[in-house]
């Protein structure tokens, strides 16, 4: 308020012109508005949205420095630009609190505490009692304060627990005077002033107020007094707000945190795309090494893996198969020291566990070194343990031009066998061959397919030659065709050898839908960077898996997204190796109840995702958010002293994760020595030609002199973000969020959410 009293220099806006400099300050009776040197001190009152700010096109003011005031009985607009945006967030703040009849932030906090009794706070309590004695002294209540990265004066602190302090035991806080205690420090003015402006100052909501809310903020359509009445009942917990049937602070905040309240859609928690279209128009959730807990070199080969990917959301995994001993076929990393498990508990695992999380089929990605004899085993073992989940006699493959659809295949596992060749070169050095198809559970032993079919292997040999000229096939080193097959395999991956690309696509041009490319990132890139338009349209026919490099020894993951843009199916991922990639493909399957499979977004059918404009004539997409506020932030999980570190200092940043051209990430200020309920008030701007690709991350961050300490993280696909007011709650961490406001505009001006800039209401 002395800010305001004192007076700001400010841009005042009018029409197209430049705009007009003015001194804008707060009259002795903190009732008006003046500025010199114009003397007039019209009173401001409710009012309605202003369209000056949206006449400029160019975008030149920053949304942070922009806010708007409405007043007279015309409804007039005062729309205002300040030098920066904390003398905005200033104003802002302190006209809301004008509105709400509010002088400073103490009344405020006097008016939330008459809230009914918070959520039980067992933990907390039990964890601030040190000495165990079922009361918080006051030192124990600083050491609380200071775990919740709470930063108050002593003074402020010794007021507060005071004030709790009600019972007989003078000095300490018995579990109900500590649940008042937090009720004082756990205030929510952004959600206190958002009830207020709906409210029409009465505090509380009623049917008419919590309607206009979710109509005008949260976009909601439809509504009715039944789900009207419903909220209130299950949000509300005091007696007399429920007789009146309206809506405190406390319901609403309840309410706010709820799934209700989350930035993820909900309705995205169930599968919702169509799911009748061929394979090869879905994204599918795919695993590498699926057997292995650690490194490609040393860690241990777990069938517990296959169970954990698969009720993760998996829908294809990795098997790896070679000669073990008495016979049985085993399933390691070949040629290190990863420790080896049975083929056979392998395929009983995946048998047990492949449709308790999605009825979705699931792909075996097998990975076939073995000799002949275990081959055999192998099928045996497929036959017995996965029966009828293997029959695909209701589906015609051999007259299938397009392969069947996820709908079509729920509740069957197909196999995808990769055969391996190996041939010297003149020069001795060694070449891989590889080729990927689904096999017909009807016909899944080699001794029951035509030898011609048996021979097509020898005659890719032959034909590959020709195309490659340099290389011949060493008898002596190739290794035998497996027991079973489907289709005649055709030639689909060249590696270790340097071969362009377009040789891959030439080759492939041989194959048909049933067939799969299994290409490494290294050769991938170089598809990307030479032929990327190519690629998209290849994907269109054909499924491509696309998997690590062998020098990952450490199980790292790329990044999936530049895979996703070109529309590759199967991009590996090793499941056991947390962190940012791993994040952003669990954010992508999200989006459809995590089932597995993502409908690819018709307009990736042709475009080059390399281009500045990969989509000529297509219109952006503009995102605004406004960061609002933290709630219970923790300090970085590697702080040097744990709960004893310092108060955090954090920050957000946002990240625009899809097509080159949409790749971008801003951030928020600091905010010092505040991790408990941090206010940042700032508005972030993102243009995105592609938003159906799209992932939206949000990080926080602990800012220090020397750095940045990573604190958490949220990541959405950009179509399962909902409007309005939202929470978005750290993966991982219950309690911990940000408040933000998210609105969704298209270029052309036409607003699809909420407004773009901030208005006050008074």
């Amino acid at each position: 308020m002395c800010t305001m009293q004192n007076g700001t220099q400010m841009t005042k806006m009018k029409g197209k012109k430049k705009g007009l400099l003015r001194f804008f300050y707060l009259d002795e009776h903190k009732s008006c508005i003046r500025w010199r040197p114009s003397r007039k001190h019209d009173k401001v009152c409710e009012g309605k949205k202003s369209e000056i700010f949206r006449r400029y096109a160019d975008n030149r003011f920053d949304p942070n420095c922009c806010f708007s005031i409405y007043y007279g009985d015309r409804v007039k607009s005062l729309d205002l630009v300040s030098t920066n945006a904390e003398e905005t967030r200033t104003w802002i703040t302190g006209l809301k609190y004008l509105m709400a009849g509010i002088s400073d932030e103490d009344s405020l906090a006097r008016r939330q505490r008459t809230r009914d009794q918070y959520p039980l706070l067992n933990c907390t309590f039990s964890e601030a009692d040190k000495n165990g004695d079922g009361t918080l002294s006051i030192g124990e209540v600083h050491q609380l304060l200071h775990k919740l990265n709470v930063n108050l004066p002593k003074q402020k602190v010794r007021d507060m627990f005071q004030e709790a302090d009600t019972d007989e035991n003078q000095g300490s806080l018995g579990f109900d005077e500590f649940c008042s205690f937090y009720k004082m420090i756990s205030t929510r003015r952004d959600l206190y002033l958002i009830l207020i402006s709906y409210s029409n100052q009465k505090e509380v909501l009623d049917l008419n107020d919590l309607a206009r809310f979710l109509e005008n903020e949260q976009k909601m359509r439809g509504l009715t007094r039944e789900h009207l009445v419903d909220i209130v009942a299950k949000f509300e917990p005091c007696p007399e707000n429920l007789q009146h049937m309206v809506l405190g602070i406390d319901g609403f905040t309840n309410y706010m945190r709820s799934p209700a309240g989350d930035i993820f859609n909900p309705e995205h928690n169930q599968v919702n795309q169509d799911m009748t279209q061929p394979l090869t128009n879905y994204f599918i959730a795919t695993s590498h090494n699926t057997y292995l807990s650690g490194d490609q070199l040393l860690s241990q080969s777990r069938v517990e893996m296959y169970a954990y990917v698969l009720q993760a959301g998996c829908r294809c995994v990795e098997v790896d198969c070679w000669d073990g001993p008495d016979g049985e076929p085993i399933v390691h990393h070949g040629y290190t020291l990863t420790s080896k498990i049975l083929f056979k508990d392998v395929i009983e695992t995946i048998d047990k566990y492949a449709f308790t999380k999605s009825q979705y089929p699931v792909i075996l990605s097998i990975e076939n070194h073995c000799t002949v004899p275990q081959q055999k085993k192998m099928a045996k073992y497929l036959r017995e343990v996965l029966q009828d989940k293997l029959d695909l006699s209701n589906v015609s493959m051999h007259e299938c031009k397009k392969l069947p659809s996820p709908e079509i295949l729920k509740g069957k596992i197909l196999v995808k066998v990769q055969l391996f060749f190996y041939t010297r070169p003149y020069k001795e050095r060694k070449l891989k061959l590889q080729f990927d198809f689904f096999q017909d559970g009807n016909s899944i032993n080699s001794t029951n397919q035509p030898k011609k079919k048996r021979r097509f292997g020898r005659s890719i040999m032959r034909s590959f030659k020709r195309k490659v000229s340099g290389y011949k096939c060493s008898k002596s080193n190739q290794k035998p065709l497996p027991t079973f097959y489907h289709v005649c395999p055709s030639l689909l991956e060249v590696f270790k050898m340097n071969v362009s690309p377009v040789v891959v696509f030439f080759l492939a041009a041989y194959t048909n839908s049933w067939q799969v490319s299994s290409l490494d990132e290294t050769v991938m890139n170089q598809i990307l960077q030479l032929k990327p338009g190519e690629l998209v349209r290849f994907n269109q026919r054909q499924l491509i898996r696309v998997y690590p490099s062998n020098y990952r020894v450490d199980s790292s993951n790329f990044n999936p997204q530049p895979y996703w843009n070109a529309g590759c199916h199967m991009v590996a991922m090793n499941y056991q190796t947390e962190g940012r990639m791993l994040e952003l493909n669990r954010a992508k399957f999200s989006s459809n109840g995590n089932c597995g499979y993502i409908l690819k977004p018709k307009i990736m059918c042709a475009f080059n995702p390399e281009l500045e404009d990969p989509i000529p004539g297509h219109r952006k997409t503009q995102l605004v958010l406004k960061i609002i506020s933290g709630q219970q932030l923790p300090k970085p999980k590697d702080s040097m002293f744990g709960d004893r570190g310092e108060i955090i200092d954090p920050f957000v940043e946002v990240e625009i994760i899809g097509l080159p051209i949409d790749c971008s990430k801003q951030q928020t200020r600091v905010v010092q020595d505040n991790g408990f309920n941090p206010m940042w008030e700032e508005t972030l701007v993102f243009n995105i030609q592609m938003p159906q690709i799209a992932l939206v991350r949000f990080q926080v961050w602990d800012h220090d002199a020397i750095g940045r300490d990573f604190i958490g993280q949220r990541t959405v696909a950009f179509t399962s973000m909902m409007p309005g007011y939202r929470h978005v709650y750290l993966e991982e961490m219950a309690e911990s969020s940000i408040f933000v406001h998210v609105a969704i505009i298209d270029m052309a001006g036409k607003v699809r959410h909420f407004k773009i800039h901030v208005q006050i209401f008074i």
